[in-house]
C-alpha cells in the first residue's frame, strides 16, 4: 500500500523559507525524486509567485490561509498524486494544456508525433488530420496551430476527455477549426464522406498490456486513466484495430502515426505486414533511445 507521509506541524508564525524546506522534507520522505524543484512549484503555485520572488521572500511570514492551501497540495503529492494534476497543468510542445484525471497527462515523448505530421504536410498545404484517442486534445491543438489551413478532426471515446480537449482548443484559439468527434476510434467517421480522403490520421493510443499495469509508477496507477493506457494482453491491440479501419480513410500515400511503447516495434511490423494495404515507412526513436513512434503508409487505391 502506498501510504503518506504526515506533514511535521510547526508551532506558531512559519516564513516562506520554513515552508519550503518542510515541503522538500515532506516530499522526500514520499519518496519525489525531484522534491526540491516540485516543492517550490507547489509554493510558488499557491502563493501565485514566479521562482526569484519565492527566494527574495524567504522571510516572509505566511498567513493561515498560505499554510493549509500549501500543505493540502503537498498532501496530495506526498500520496503520490501527478503534480500536474494539482496545478491542473502541463506543457506540451511550447503550450500550456489543462489537465484533470479524466484526461492522459502529456508527455514529452508524444511531440515527436506532431513533429512528424509537421514533416509531412507544409504549412501552405491544405490537408484533413485526424487525431484518435484526443484525450486533452494536445496533439490536435499543437496541429492546428502549426497548420492553419488543415482541417483537425478529433475524436475520443470519453465525453469528459472531449471536454477537456475542447476548453484547451479554446484556450489556444482553434476550438472552431477543430471538429470533435465522440466515439470508438475512428467509428465517429462513419458517413461522413471522408472514405478516402485523409491524408494524416495520428494516434497516441492506449499501448500498456493488462499484466504491466501493476509495475506502473504510484502516479500512473492510481490516478491516469486506465482506460488511456492499458490495450489488452498485448498491448498493441488498439494499434492493430487503427490500421484496420484506417484503411478506409486514408488516401493514396496517406499516413498512419502512431505511438508505442518500448519493446513492440517488432510486433507492429509483423501486424503491418499482415494487413493489406500497407508499407512501413518509418520508426522513430525517443531521446532516451526507445522505439516511440511508428509510421506507416497507404498503398495502392
Amino acid at each position: 500500500m502506498d501510504a503518506v507521509v504526515p506533514i511535521p506541524q510547526s508551532t506558531g508564525r512559519e516564513t516562506l523559507g520554513e515552508m519550503i524546506v518542510e515541503a522538500r522534507w515532506l516530499l522526500e520522505q514520499a519518496g519525489i525524486e525531484s522534491a526540491e524543484q516540485e516543492a517550490l512549484w507547489i509554493v510558488e503555485h499557491v502563493l501565485r509567485l514566479p521562482v526569484h520572488h519565492v527566494f527574495a521572500n524567504r522571510d516572509r511570514v505566511l498567513s493561515l490561509t498560505e499554510l493549509t492551501a500549501t500543505r493540502g497540495l503537498l498532501e496530495r503529492r506526498a500520496g503520490r498524486e501527478p503534480l500536474q494534476y494539482i496545478l491542473g497543468t502541463q506543457e506540451f510542445c511550447g503550450l500550456e494544456f489543462h489537465v484533470n484525471p479524466a484526461v492522459l497527462i502529456p508527455r514529452p515523448e508524444t511531440e515527436l508525433l506532431v513533429e512528424y505530421v509537421a514533416q509531412r504536410i507544409p504549412a501552405e498545404r491544405q490537408a484533413t488530420i485526424v487525431d484518435v484517442c484526443t484525450g486533452s486534445g494536445c496533439i490536435a491543438v499543437a496541429i492546428a496551430r502549426l497548420r492553419p489551413r488543415a482541417r483537425v478532426i478529433a475524436t475520443d471515446l470519453s465525453n469528459p476527455s472531449l471536454a477537456v480537449a475542447r476548453q484547451n482548443a479554446t484556450r489556444h484559439e482553434v476550438c472552431e477549426r477543430i471538429t470533435w468527434l465522440e466515439g470508438d476510434l475512428l467509428r465517429p467517421l462513419a458517413e461522413k464522406g471522408l472514405e478516402g480522403r485523409i491524408d494524416v490520421i495520428i494516434s497516441n493510443p492506449p499501448y500498456i498490456a493488462e499484466a504491466d499495469w501493476a509495475t506502473l509508477q504510484p502516479e500512473v496507477r492510481l490516478f491516469e486513466p486506465r482506460g488511456a493506457l492499458v490495450a489488452g494482453p498485448q498491448g498493441t491491440e488498439l494499434h492493430e484495430r487503427l490500421l484496420q479501419e484506417s484503411s478506409r480513410y486514408l488516401a493514396s500515400g496517406g499516413a498512419l502515426i502512431m505511438e508505442i511503447g518500448a519493446g513492440q516495434a517488432r510486433a507492429m511490423r509483423r501486424i503491418v505486414e499482415q494487413i493489406p494495404g500497407y508499407r512501413f515507412h518509418r520508426l522513430v526513436y525517443d531521446e532516451a533511445g526507445l522505439e516511440r513512434v511508428v509510421i506507416v503508409e497507404r498503398v495502392g487505391t
